[in-house]
């Protein structure tokens, strides 16, 4: 019989978990594409899988503690799996990798591979190390590998290109790290200091996108608006400059970008916010407190005042604007006058959307050694009070959209059939009864009813 035969093996399996923030989503996108590069599909059996790829946070304890508790569930399967002879590599990476690197090992181990957010370019090379050549101990006990060093080069040479998007809307990280060490935060730790990646090399990986199906990109970074990557002639470019590049993708019709600090919001952002259309009109900026002690020992190097200012300049630009932001309450020695001054300054400026949490000491972190920290309960009771005030204002906006029209972006299937989800430009989920050819296009939506989380209304003819 002539001819090539046919390679009928079954390929690798990889099972992937993503904790945390969008960032985390991009970083485990492309692993799992440099491994498919390598041989594996993508599995959502955990039984069935060869590699085991938690992709964690660190932002909170109880973030950590989800893994570690998903990591004992994880064992009990590579055992079952020994047990019947098939060999399952355990790896952990992202950020509760990077701070707490052997000692994953020595709580679990189970853990084959320990590979911080720098070194995702190398898990392909670090898995087949694993598995074929792993160092053992004295006593011929094998060692997990742990890659937690922050390497010179730039892990983002080093991925694949991207494959055809599963989806029309994408995040597409920027930039990495922060160099403002908030006293509370673990990204300097964590994603080391502040990288931008090069115009060109944006450029690139976005028209990849667009041609596989994208129209709106999310920009990310831990410090986005504080990007200063290289552009034409060597010169800086600001994240107004990178904007106004992607702007002329024709096909991409939507950018968005997340998280920014308030220090680094410039003339020429602010500039482009009101004369750029694809521009969303949307911004998540975090103010963490509306108490100025509180935002010194946070070390934002920003007062309520310079906030107030920064929301007036930014609705000034762009009045159709919508506005999101982060709060932590129970900041160590925060007072009850304190915390009304945050609540004030909700009052104040009228938030689309937030996100609130009780402040968690991360270890290594100035604030974790702090006196007086403030008791659970009352951190609990702040917390609950924050939040009925956002999601009165968040009610509020949503209801203000009955009756007007938005283009909306249609990404997937609803829960009936008939029915399509996409997105406002304010972000909102949006439901309507639609054909599946609106699926990937951008069609103008009456909306008729709002949801405390999400609006639902009528598609226009054409």
């Amino acid at each position: 019989m002539s001819g090539t035969a046919k390679d009928t093996r079954t390929p690798k399996r990889v099972f992937v978990k993503t904790y945390g923030c969008q960032m985390n989503v991009y970083d485990t996108e492309r692993m799992v594409e440099a491994l498919g590069a390598d041989g594996y599909a993508e599995t959502q059996v955990l039984d069935d899988a060869d590699v085991v790829l938690l992709n964690t946070c660190h932002i909170r304890e109880k973030a950590a503690e989800k893994v570690y508790s998903e990591l004992g569930r994880i064992r009990d399967v590579k055992e079952r799996r020994a047990g019947a002879g098939h060999d399952t590599i355990v790896a952990v990476a992202g950020c509760v990798a990077q701070a707490e690197g052997r000692e994953i090992v020595t709580r679990q181990p189970a853990v084959d591979l320990v590979i911080g957010p720098q070194s995702t370019h190398r898990l392909s090379a670090l898995i087949k190390d694993v598995a074929t050549k792993a160092p053992v101990d004295p006593f011929g006990t094998p060692r997990a590998l742990v890659e937690t060093e922050f390497p010179d080069d730039d892990k983002f040479r080093h991925l694949p290109e991207r494959r055809p998007a599963r989806a029309t809307a994408a995040f597409l990280t920027v930039q990495e790290g922060c160099d403002k060490f908030c006293t509370f935060c673990v990204v300097p730790y964590t994603r080391g200091a502040e990288y931008s990646r090069p115009v060109a090399q944006i450029i690139a990986e976005a028209q990849r996108m667009v041609d596989n199906g994208v129209r709106e990109i999310t920009l990310l970074g831990q410090n986005v608006n504080g990007y200063h990557g290289e552009g034409s002639g060597g010169r800086a470019t600001s994240l107004a400059g990178l904007i106004t590049e992607l702007a002329g993708i024709a096909a991409l019709e939507r950018i968005r970008y997340t998280t920014s600090h308030p220090r680094d919001m410039t003339d020429d952002l602010f500039a482009v916010h009101a004369s750029e259309p694809k521009l969303m009109p949307y911004l998540h900026l975090p103010v963490q407190s509306g108490a100025d002690r509180i935002l010194a020992a946070m070390n934002r190097k920003h007062t309520a005042a310079d906030y107030l200012a920064l929301v007036g300049r930014i609705r000034d630009a762009r009045p159709d604007i919508a506005l999101s932001t982060d709060f932590i309450v129970g900041f160590p020695g925060e007072t009850d006058a304190e915390f009304e001054a945050t609540l004030d300054i909700v009052r104040r400026v009228h938030f689309a959307q937030a996100y609130s949490f009780k402040y968690s000491a991360r270890p290594g972190t100035p604030a974790a050694s702090l006196g007086d920290q403030v008791p659970e309960e009352i951190k609990s009771a702040r917390l609950q009070r924050l939040q009925d005030l956002l999601n009165s204002q968040s009610t509020t906006f949503n209801e203000s959209c009955i009756g007007k029209v938005f283009p909306v972006l249609f990404e997937k299937q609803g829960r009936r059939a008939g029915q399509l989800i996409g997105r406002s430009p304010y972000l909102q989920s949006v439901f309507a009864d639609a054909d599946q050819s609106v699926l990937g296009r951008i069609v103008q939506v009456r909306i008729s009813a709002a949801l405390p989380h999400s609006l639902s209304g009528q598609i226009l003819a054409a």
